[in-house]
């Protein structure tokens, strides 16, 4: 018969100071009610469609297919119905309440930052030898061996490697500086001589140069880096007193 062993929320608390985690808590914390309060401001409610809209899609994402499958998973978490509930609103007046800030401000921030968001269809190859790099390079160039029989031999992840060293469309905001400045002053296609950065030696080729297209997803993505840019000023203004 196993033991029992009895943890109180003193326990809890005290785990987590022992694993360094109350900064980052106190962070949520100070944003939780920064957003709160905006969305106070703004007047955003939310309509029980909606609510129940987002919540079915968050069952959906973790695959709670039955009331016992979310019961079960709330008591995992240590949640009451009220507290997934608030939860969920939450989340969702956070995001219409970056809509409401930023919405209006996409197309010109868009306008001002569109070389960040121009894309490369790229391959990449990262070696810690840079002669070794060298000695591949050249060899491609000469037609002694292809880039994926290259990614093949020299790929640790199996998935990478399986793709042949294909990253897919990265944008430039994606890249380490000293990579960025290489590939975008590149004209594709085209393979890059070995470039050295923090990570390693980088091999690189360049499949196709993306000109960046203002559609939802992106809409979206700028929305959300303002609303995170927002998050920081607003939080910085505040001095954090432990009561």
């Amino acid at each position: 018969m196993p033991q029992t062993i009895n943890i109180a929320q003193n326990d809890i608390l005290h785990q987590v100071k022992l694993s360094c985690q109350i900064p980052a808590l106190i962070d949520e914390i100070v944003t939780r009610r920064v957003i709160a309060s905006a969305i106070a401001d703004a007047g955003i409610k939310l309509g029980t469609e909606e609510l129940q809209e987002r919540a079915d899609r968050f069952r959906l994402m973790l695959q709670l297919k039955s009331a016992e499958d979310t019961f079960a998973w709330l008591q995992k978490h240590s949640l009451t119905v009220d507290d997934f509930e608030e939860m969920i609103s939450h989340n969702l007046m956070a995001e219409k309440l970056a809509q409401h800030l930023f919405s209006d401000a996409v197309e010109t921030y868009f306008i001002e930052h569109y070389l960040d968001y121009t894309g490369v269809a790229m391959y990449e190859i990262v070696l810690d030898d840079e002669d070794l790099a060298l000695e591949i390079f050249y060899a491609i160039q000469e037609d002694e061996m292809s880039f994926s029989e290259a990614a093949s031999q020299y790929i640790q992840d199996a998935e990478l490697r399986r793709k042949g060293g294909y990253l897919g469309v990265v944008r430039r905001f994606d890249l380490k500086p000293e990579i960025s400045a290489a590939v975008f002053a590149a004209k594709p296609p085209q393979m890059l001589k070995p470039i050295v950065a923090t990570r390693g030696v980088h091999l690189i080729k360049l499949e196709e140069l993306l000109q960046p297209q203002l559609d939802e997803r992106l809409r979206d993505r700028i929305v959300g880096d303002l609303f995170r840019d927002w998050i920081k000023q607003e939080t910085e203004k505040f001095e954090i007193v432990q009561v």
